[in-house]
């Protein structure tokens, strides 16, 4: 069965069931030319600490820095020729709103992309300059899809959702054919998940063409709206969501991927924001590869229990769409939790040289200081202390605790 053809809103929509591996391909006929064919990048340090091969599928290297081209674009090219007239409207914080502007202008439709306010400016340079007209409203995307709801029921413009169209899931499957051709040995795909749309997609494809495969979603902590919506057999919304990982920050699982998700893909493991952060910090060094917090979730589930993934093992980066503000606060959170970022705080006697000799212990330890702030005025100070707050390059959890104790034993009091 092909992707659908207009808009099913109002409408009761074909089974899940009837979003098949043919739908997938249809989609992908759709997108010759359209979407890029990314890299799969193999990864020395993963694949030892897997005792398998581990393979990454290149999706930051797609157009507009993420898969969401792929179903935006299946998605409205589905659309009838009075619905195209009537322009299309979209809701994101930074990834669908590219997909949907680059979509829409290659398509020669009309797009409005409702962004909140406070998104990352590159992204929303990048999605006016991929053709869309933005408008900034709410504080967070629950407010500025409501907009885009109420400008669609206002104008009649189609509302392209992120990943809650068959549409949309059909578009996102074709990576799961580009994964089982490029690597048809493959045995378990890592992919993260926020709404559902690109698991649902990659599992239709790949348990149709090959059912042993298992297939495993990844959420972050502070948005794991799978987990207990799985347990309880029907999507749950959850009260609040918080993650650096903006790409998979949903609070409710999306009513069409959510019951493939839990027929089709097999596991659905959560990471912390510091194995983000690792996970991010690696794809940077090793891969040498930009990769978005979201992006790097599956990488983050193989650091954190790596010998419990069967291989050979396709992590799917998804996008590579990261602020250069927020990746240098990652960065530093990475390096912090891999022990080679350390800040403290310590008292010391405010005397002449005391300073220099605090500098002279950190250079025995072999600690490398990046910034130096030095209070002396305070009421929480003595009359005769000051305080300092060091940040320091480290070379892992050992030498942190080398450097604390050396501080200790040199009389100073470390507060943090």
């Amino acid at each position: 069965m092909a992707p659908s053809h207009g808009d099913t809103s109002g409408t009761t929509p074909p089974p899940l069931s009837e979003i098949t591996v043919d739908d997938v391909r249809d989609a992908r006929k759709m997108l010759a030319g359209v979407a890029r064919i990314t890299a799969m990048e193999g990864s020395r340090h993963l694949s030892a600490l897997v005792g398998a091969p581990v393979h990454l599928k290149c999706e930051n290297l797609q157009r507009t820095g993420s898969f969401k081209v792929r179903g935006a674009y299946v998605r409205i090219a589905g659309l009838s020729s009075e619905q195209r007239a009537k322009g299309v409207v979209a809701a994101s914080a930074g990834n669908h709103a590219q997909g949907v502007a680059l979509a829409a202008s290659l398509l020669g439709v009309r797009s409005t992309v409702f962004m909140p306010v406070g998104a990352p400016l590159p992204k929303v340079a990048a999605t006016r300059d991929y053709g869309a007209e933005v408008r900034m409203h709410g504080q967070v995307v629950d407010e500025t899809l409501r907009a885009a709801q109420e400008y669609a029921d206002r104008t009649g413009a189609v509302l392209i959702h992120p990943f809650d169209h068959r549409d949309v899931v059909a578009g996102q499957g074709t990576l799961g054919l580009e994964i089982i051709e490029q690597c048809p040995e493959v045995r378990t795909i890592v992919v993260g998940i926020g709404g559902g749309g690109l698991a649902a997609g990659i599992a239709v494809a790949v348990k149709a063409l090959r059912p042993d495969v298992k297939v495993v979603g990844v959420q972050a902590e502070g948005a794991a709206a799978y987990p207990p919506s799985l347990q309880a057999g029907a999507p749950v919304s959850l009260e609040s969501v918080a993650t650096m990982a903006d790409g998979i920050k949903v609070g409710r699982p999306g009513d069409v991927p959510f019951k493939i998700i839990g027929d089709l893909v097999d596991e659905v493991r959560t990471v912390s924001e510091d194995e983000l952060s690792s996970a991010l910090l690696l794809c940077l060094e090793r891969a040498k590869l930009v990769v978005e917090p979201a992006g790097a979730s599956p990488v983050a589930a193989l650091l954190s229990r790596p010998e419990s993934f069967d291989g050979p093992v396709v992590a799917v980066l998804s996008g590579g769409n990261v602020d250069p503000l927020l990746m240098q606060r990652i960065l530093r959170h990475g390096m912090a939790a891999a022990g080679r970022y350390l800040s403290l705080r310590l008292r010391l006697t405010d005397r002449p040289g005391a300073l220099a000799t605090l500098l002279g212990v950190l250079s025995v330890v072999d600690a490398n200081v990046l910034d130096v702030s030095h209070v002396r005025t305070d009421p929480r100070l003595g009359l005769a202390e000051a305080e300092v707050e060091l940040h320091l390059e480290t070379k892992g959890p050992e030498h942190c605790t080398e450097v604390r104790k050396a501080l200790r034993e040199a009389g100073y009091t470390v507060m943090a």
